[in-house]
């Protein structure tokens, strides 16, 4: 049977926690505790509550939905059918704006590699860089099913939005420039060969934002993947950049790099997919990381400059810019970019 359809009530216009309450009660749940876990700020709020003898992780979303056409629901149903470990989903309300999921704990990736050896950091990024292979077995899946995440690209359209993204917060909101028309045409020139080229390359299932904040180390020290409601297809390096490069404090070195390719090569290579050529990977994979890496400084210049919040994101601009423009000599292109970054991060 189809859910039903959600429809605005004014039960609804209440606020996040007593929408929660309300709905608690009605599913006979004694939680003595409720806990929040975003600020009050956030629109999507989560809440860690008891669950029928364990805890659970309650998201309550700002408006209504349909369970049947949710990005997240959508999202978690098909990583689930094809093993990928995100939470189970205990209980859905869409009328309320509500979802109960597992409680993963509060244990992220990126804590581990602040108080582990370096062995187990190294053991751990192997795991995480073979679940972005398990994920990307799970592209045909995701078209059968007519997942939500297989109606959605890094098409050109997207890709060159997310480098305007970059320009204009960038150059304009943070730095406020006023670049030269004849700067301008040639940046934009590169910029769009960039997103086409991107676009042109073979898609497959990507998580989009696969980075050390975005998995969870669970009571079994097992990894967990959340966060992934955004999932679509892009190119093969897309997930594997996101893992190696965001939000680092300097370049890694080439070898290391190389080094986690060619294991995310073999990992493709070990469950059955298609091979990948590891000159041509290497090249998609620098043309992704200045994709990428310019997306991000995008959305760091306007959490700094727009948002107010230059505390949490300003200090990862100039590393980002680093590793962009480590990319880009390595790839001896788009000398208009390398000139203008160099003048900058300098």
């Amino acid at each position: 049977m189809s859910a039903p359809k959600p429809v605005i009530s004014n039960a609804f216009e209440s606020s996040a926690s007593d929408r929660l309450a309300r709905f608690i009660t009605q599913q006979g749940i004694a939680s003595k505790e409720v806990i929040p876990l975003t600020p009050d700020a956030s629109t999507r709020k989560y809440y860690r509550l008891g669950w029928k003898k364990r805890t659970a992780v309650a998201a309550v979303y700002p408006e209504p939905f349909d369970p049947e056409f949710h990005p997240y629901l959508d999202v978690t149903r098909l990583f689930l059918d094809c093993g990928i470990p995100v939470p189970e989903i205990y209980a859905v309300d869409g009328n309320a704006g509500i979802i109960v999921q597992e409680d993963l704990g509060d244990r992220q990736l990126f804590q581990v590699y602040e108080n582990e050896s370096d062995e187990q950091c190294d053991e751990y990024k192997e795991r995480a860089i073979a679940l972005i292979a398990k994920i990307q077995n799970a592209t045909e899946r995701a078209y059968e099913t007519q997942s939500i995440s297989s109606r959605l690209a890094f098409d050109e359209a997207k890709l060159s939005w997310e480098l305007d993204f970059f320009f204009d917060h960038y150059f304009g909101s943070l730095r406020g420039e006023s670049l030269r028309h004849a700067e301008v045409a040639e940046l934009k020139a590169e910029l769009n060969d960039i997103a086409a080229e991107l676009a042109a390359v073979p898609r497959v299932l990507c998580h989009r934002d696969y980075h050390a904040s975005n998995l969870m180390i669970d009571s079994r020290k097992r990894i967990r993947i959340v966060d992934h409601q955004d999932a679509r297809m892009g190119p093969a390096s897309y997930d594997l950049v996101s893992f190696l490069l965001d939000r680092q404090p300097c370049p890694p070195s080439l070898a290391e790099l190389r080094a986690h390719r060619l294991f995310f090569l073999e990992q493709r290579r070990l469950i059955g997919l298609g091979a990948i050529d590891p000159d041509d990977f290497a090249l998609e994979f620098r043309l992704m990381t200045i994709q990428r890496g310019l997306k991000a400084t995008g959305t760091f210049s306007y959490q700094t400059a727009v948002c107010g919040r230059a505390s949490v994101y300003q200090h990862f601009i100039q590393p980002t810019l680093e590793i962009v423009l480590q990319a880009a000599e390595w790839l001896e292109r788009f000398p208009t970019l390398r000139r203008m970054l160099k003048e900058r991060v300098n």
